[in-house]
């Protein structure tokens, strides 16, 4: 299994990042965590990442989740053309059901522990890697997701790690000091194992343990 997860894109390693995909990678976008955003920003927020992406080497498309609600066969399919899916921030519960709505949880999960994929994903999209989102609504709204989605917030994560991804810590220009105190607290009563990231470190999975750059 190949992962990389950080609190804000590359943070200080893009070239740990090009190593694990290969470069010029086929890079599968998915911006589902805003898609509770009103429809220009999330399209500024895609724009953004491809063209940060391509500007890297990369050969970065969108997949977007809404596309595929009926049909995960065919999204299952469309991701297998891929060497790695970039999963943006944003909303994590949003992220999360949109991931359950497709069946791009499940499909993700597949194909990062089989070695077909790499899964890459900064903020909501590492946060969401974990066991668990219990936390991060300090920080994320839970109450995007019925409207966004029709259904109630699911509270656990992909489990591609084994403890929580708590982003935007160390003096980040994102960090609200008091949210992440608050985000450990929670994390630390409910015995639940966690690493607070700064946007310069990534946590790297290349078939062994993870480890933090």
């Amino acid at each position: 299994m190949k992962l990389f997860l950080s609190s804000y894109r590359f943070g200080d390693h893009a070239d740990a990042f090009a190593t694990l995909t290969g470069h010029g990678a086929r890079i599968a976008v998915i911006a589902a965590a805003a898609d509770a955003w009103p429809v220009a920003a999330r399209s500024s927020a895609v724009t953004s990442e491809l063209v940060s992406l391509r500007r890297t080497g990369f050969d970065a498309a969108e997949v977007d989740l809404r596309d595929y609600l009926h049909s995960p066969d065919s999204l299952h399919r469309h991701l297998r053309a891929f060497d790695c899916v970039w999963v943006r921030g944003g909303n994590t519960f949003v992220l999360r059901a949109q991931l359950a709505r497709s069946g791009a949880d499940r499909i993700l999960a597949e194909l990062a522990r089989s070695g077909d994929i790499v899964y890459a994903g900064y903020s909501a999209g590492a946060a969401v890697a974990g066991p668990t989102l219990i936390g991060l609504d300090v920080t994320d709204d839970p109450s995007e997701v019925l409207p966004t989605c029709g259904f109630e917030p699911i509270w656990s994560g992909l489990s591609l790690i084994d403890f929580a991804i708590v982003p935007h810590g160390g003096a980040s220009e994102l960090e609200d000091p008091a949210a992440t105190a608050k985000t450990v607290e929670i994390l630390t009563a409910s015995h639940i194992p966690y690493r607070v990231l700064t946007d310069q470190q990534v946590v790297i999975v290349d078939g062994g343990e993870p480890y933090v750059l």
